[in-house]
């Protein structure tokens, strides 16, 4: 694998700018990745991981570049938890390690370098020279992932009785007979609204 420094120029390039977020999420994933003994998570080891994210923020992208996890691969979950946390799985040995960010990790950037007056520049610094034992909690645990959430599963596609749009993965719900998409089978569900046509009330 890369250096470290050259992950973190290569997560600048991917996310667009530098941040402490992006030191975080670099960190993150190359711990998690020498627990789990994968030494090329883009190359050899590329089929290995699985990766769950609990924040849609900075640290996502810088986790996705090192481990090489991407949604449109199957192989980043994300689960809008709002924690600055990510489960890693190593398919071929079934271990799973979460790592989560410290919350006092901020208040030792602040403590450590006080002569720096920008709080961002406190923290990447810091998170940069913080071991990882400062940085962040570490738990074995067990994840068990579904054939159906797997990398590669292929599942039928059926279409939805009522909206008639395709279903992929066997996200339906079957109902009096009738295979619905989640959003037709439980509307509170969307995230969108259908816009009126011109002259309905």
């Amino acid at each position: 694998m890369e250096s470290f420094e050259e992950l973190l120029r290569q997560a600048e390039v991917v996310h667009g700018h530098m941040c402490a977020g992006q030191i975080l999420g670099v960190r993150m994933a190359l711990l998690a990745c020498r627990r789990l003994e994968v030494d090329e998570p883009r190359g050899a080891d590329r089929k290995k991981l699985v990766c769950f994210v609990e924040i849609d923020r900075c640290a996502t992208d810088a986790i996705g570049m090192v481990t090489g996890c991407r949604l449109g691969k199957r192989a980043l979950k994300f689960r809008d938890w709002g924690k600055m946390a990510a489960t890693f799985k190593n398919l071929a040995t079934g271990k799973a390690l979460r790592v989560v960010a410290l919350e006092n990790s901020r208040e030792l950037a602040r403590q450590r370098y006080a002569e720096i007056e920008n709080k961002g520049q406190q923290q990447m610094r810091a998170y940069r020279e913080l071991t990882d034992e400062e940085l962040f909690h570490e738990q074995w645990v067990t994840v068990d992932v579904a054939p159906r959430e797997m990398p590669g599963y292929k599942g039928a596609r059926v279409n939805c009785a009522e909206c008639e749009e395709g279903i992929n993965f066997d996200r339906f719900v079957e109902r009096d007979g009738q295979l619905l998409c989640l959003s037709c089978a439980d509307p509170q569900l969307r995230y969108w609204e259908p816009l009126r046509r011109e002259g309905e009330a």
